[in-house]
C-alpha cells in the first residue's frame, strides 16, 4: 500500500471495495469476491489505465500436486484452488467488459526488486 501512496502515476487506489459474484466450484451457490486492491494509474503513455490486483501465496496459484493419500491438507488446498480459479474466472470476465486488466501477485513478486508490474 505504501508503494501505491509513493508511485507517482497512481491517481487513486481502494482496498477490497470491488465486489465481484461468482459460483463456489464447492456448493455451486453464489458468494461475493472481494478483491484486494483497484488501481486506476496512468502509464508510461499517459494512457489511463485501471487494474484489479489480488494477492496470494503462489502455492494457491498453481493446482496441488496429486497425491495418493488424501489428507484433510490435501482437500484444504484442492477446495482452495479451486474456489481461487472461480473467483478469478469472474474477475477476468469483469475486467474484460470494463476494459480493465486483472493481475495476481505472489510473495516472488512482492519482494522482487526488479518486478514493474505496476
Amino acid at each position: 500500500m505504501m508503494v501505491f501512496d509513493q508511485h507517482p502515476g497512481i491517481i487513486k487506489w481502494s482496498s477490497e471495495e470491488i465486489v465481484i459474484p461468482y459460483i463456489s466450484p464447492v456448493d455451486n451457490r453464489p458468494h461475493r469476491y472481494f478483491v484486494d486492491f483497484y488501481i486506476k494509474k496512468k502509464d508510461q503513455y499517459n494512457t489511463i489505465e485501471e487494474l484489479l490486483i489480488e494477492i496470494k501465496p503462489l502455492s494457491q496459484t498453481k493446482p496441488p500436486e496429486t497425491k495418493t493419500k488424501k489428507t484433510k491438507k490435501y482437500i484444504n488446498e484442492v477446495i482452495t484452488y479451486a474456489i481461487n480459479q472461480a473467483k478469478w474466472e469472474a474477475c477476468n470476465k469483469y475486467c474484460k467488459e470494463r476494459n480493465m486488466k486483472f493481475l495476481i501477485f505472489t510473495e516472488k513478486d512482492l519482494f522482487d526488486e526488479s518486478n514493474k508490474n505496476l
